[in-house]
């Protein structure tokens, strides 16, 4: 807890309130007073209402759906703080969007992850705070200091304490490019590994092609960053299911949730979906199979520790 605020302050835009409220909580400091709203046009309107003058300065604000309007919001922020002569600007991004656009997948492709790391920086901020980047390679695309954390410890802790005796339960990787976090993820829970082959024949679709590793009889826990659409999660729950896993679960870090998500996951054979609250949880996901766990306080430590130039490296 910081014991006091005279020469820090949390901000935060419209994307996740709660989650900013939260932080601050942990922190034992109230959230910094200012105002986010647009012009009759559609433009962003921001009004910061205390100094910011010599302060470290962190705005919390993730950039999900809209993803376009709370990107804006963040930038305008930044600018408005270093205008104000902030000390230094630190972006807090629990949900970094633009993320999977991180490379040339086909000819004239944009890399939308490193133009929206130029925009950050060419707006002002001075360093980034994020947590399970797509690609952790994305940190490159920044000049500036960029802590990506990892929210695995988190569903180690869930997961240990809702299975004591965790034998005969297994950590599936829904596709090939999730084989890296999911390998780490199984180390921590001493489970073995496997992993769903697929083909994706265009964006949002894809057709389960193998299972790789032994799952009959298993208990399985799916792993991934995010869930957008929810089709390759459930055709991977099923593909394993199929190979006689008795029950599914599944988590990961990010719940974009888009279109019939979830009713997809609803109508799925997966047990329980488990979510961090990087993203605000959508009204349609009470009283379904999602659950959401809180990781503002593990990103209070975090400003903790950038505030008082303490190493992350620990909380990794």
């Amino acid at each position: 807890m910081i014991s006091h605020g005279k020469d820090v302050k949390v901000l935060c835009a419209n994307a996740n309130r709660p989650f900013a409220e939260g932080v601050c909580n942990a922190l034992g400091l109230p959230l910094g007073n200012c105002t986010v709203t647009t012009f009759a046009d559609g433009e962003v309107s921001v009004s910061i209402n205390e100094t910011v003058r010599g302060l470290d300065v962190f705005i919390v604000q993730s950039t999900c759906k809209p993803v376009n309007d709370n990107l804006m919001e963040l930038l305008v922020m930044i600018d408005a703080c270093k205008r104000a002569s902030a000390g230094r600007i630190t972006a807090v991004i629990p949900y970094f969007g633009y993320a999977r656009q991180d490379r040339k997948a086909k000819g004239r492709d944009p890399i939308s992850a490193k133009l929206v790391a130029n925009m950050i920086e060419a707006a002002g901020a001075d360093r980034v705070l994020t947590m399970d980047l797509h690609a952790a390679q994305i940190q490159g695309f920044f000049d500036i200091p960029v802590d990506n954390m990892l929210g695995n410890k988190v569903f180690v802790k869930y997961y240990l304490n809702k299975f004591p005796d965790h034998e005969g339960m297994v950590v599936v990787s829904p596709d090939v490019g999730s084989v890296a976090r999911s390998r780490a993820f199984a180390n921590k829970m001493c489970m073995s590994l496997a992993i769903v082959d697929k083909r994706r024949e265009k964006a949002n679709c894809c057709e389960v092609m193998n299972v790789i590793g032994d799952v009959a009889g298993k208990t399985c826990i799916l792993f991934d960053d995010m869930i957008d659409t929810a089709g390759s999660l459930c055709n991977a729950a099923q593909a394993i299911h199929d190979k006689g896993a008795t029950k599914v679960y599944a988590c990961a870090t990010h719940g974009v949730l888009s279109g019939a998500a979830i009713e997809r996951i609803q109508n799925s054979v997966i047990d329980e979906v488990v979510l961090l609250n990087t993203i605000p949880a959508p009204e349609a996901a009470r009283g379904t199979k999602i659950k959401y766990l809180d990781v503002s306080p593990m990103f209070a430590e975090a400003i903790q520790r950038t505030y008082e130039e303490i190493s992350l490296s620990p909380m990794f």
